[in-house]
């Protein structure tokens, strides 16, 4: 059973946390140039294309072209042909926009009828006036209740557990998984939002199939993530119904200008020891990365808590340095003109050739042919 249901609840929040100071953080690191006077690289998380697979279902289900709206959005269709590959938190944002845009369907074509733009905008206003995180949850679930036939979101609290339940309406399909997947992770970033911080997930029930890079969602809920199960749902503590929201109507509209992006990356976890270890070693990319024994050092742990509390987030600290130079060198290869050698260097390798072998290795293309197809399906995006 997960956490959520056998007691283990995430502590009731303090009364008083500064608001924003993590978030804040993360936005001004995510900013520092690639040529900065620091030395660390820019190495945003990148996400799978198997993501990228997933967001295209309704679009593939109903006919849409399929090519064209990936090279609107900057991402090369032949991605799709390595299992490895990656793309941007930018690619990712700006093909969830130019879906819900071709098909008008905030939910991208996933369910059995479109999603009207403007829903998401509407469900805001209608929470924004609550008093409290629980009546504006209520008010969403409502108000999507009438939006959706697939499934029907439901709030349900017992013994001091908040859960976010879809109820299935109809039989499961790999477009409906999905679109429930995007719902909790898209109702997740907002109830962060309203809150203005980070809210602490104790356990995450997905109805879809695990995949090769479950970690990743594990990583962005910052919690355990149980696969197959009857209902998606999150679970939390219901402590935090009771807190008061933190934003405004003159808010809510720079949140609506920049949803889905801000969604992806503003309330991301920070504060796991794998993410801290991340921004350490961030700024040491250009040579050799400590080793682990160094690392634990560093952050006054033994070796062996260290790697038991890696595992216990999922994470091994090999895994963590592929994951940084992987990104990194994504950034380096959309972002820079840069020579393959001088990006090789800056990612710590004195041969291009092994560079070469790692890349591939990451992502399922060399990094000259990665930066080519990307190049021209920018190209594309903006002419």
């Amino acid at each position: 059973m997960h956490r959520a249901m056998s007691g283990g609840r995430a502590a009731p929040p303090p009364p008083a946390m500064p608001l924003l100071a993590p978030a804040a953080r993360a936005h001004a690191a995510s900013r520092v140039a690639p040529h900065a006077a620091d030395g660390c690289a820019q190495a945003r998380h990148t996400i799978a294309v198997q993501h990228v697979e997933q967001i295209l279902l309704g679009a593939q289900r109903l006919g849409h072209d399929i090519d064209a709206l990936l090279r609107r959005a900057g991402i090369s269709p032949a991605l799709l042909l390595s299992p490895s590959a990656r793309v941007s938190q930018g690619q990712y944002a700006a093909l969830m926009r130019s879906l819900r845009r071709v098909m008008r369907d905030e939910f991208c074509g996933l369910l059995s009828r479109p999603v009207l733009p403007g829903a998401l905008a509407q469900a805001c206003a209608a929470a924004i006036h609550c008093a409290t995180l629980g009546d504006a949850l209520r008010a969403l679930v409502r108000h999507y209740r009438l939006l959706i036939d697939d499934f029907a979101p439901r709030l349900r609290v017992q013994d001091g557990c908040a859960s976010l339940v879809l109820v299935p309406q109809a039989p499961a399909t790999p477009c409906s998984r999905f679109a429930e997947s995007t719902f909790v992770f898209h109702g997740y970033g907002l109830l962060c939002w309203l809150l203005a911080r980070r809210l602490p997930i104790s356990a995450v029930e997905l109805s879809a199939a695990p995949h090769a890079q479950r970690h990743d969602t594990e990583r962005i809920f910052g919690a355990e993530v149980a696969y197959g199960r009857p209902r998606t749902a999150l679970h939390f503590d219901a402590a935090w119904l009771r807190l008061p929201l933190a934003q405004d109507a003159s808010s809510l509209q720079r949140f609506l200008r920049s949803a889905p992006r801000d969604l992806l990356v503003r309330y991301r976890d920070d504060c796991g020891l794998a993410e801290r270890i991340r921004r350490q070693l961030r700024c040491q990319l250009d040579g050799e990365l400590p080793s682990l024994e160094a690392v634990a050092a560093t952050l006054q742990l033994t070796p062996q808590t260290l790697r038991r509390r890696l595992r216990e987030e999922g994470r091994g600290y090999q895994s963590i340095k592929d994951d940084l130079r992987r990104d990194a060198a994504i950034g380096l290869l959309e972002r820079s003109d840069l020579p393959l050698h001088q990006v090789a260097l800056r990612l710590g390798y004195s041969e291009p050739s092994t560079f070469h072998r790692a890349f591939k290795k990451w992502t399922g293309v060399a990094p000259g042919e990665y930066r080519h197809r990307q190049l021209a399906a920018g190209l594309a995006a903006g002419a």
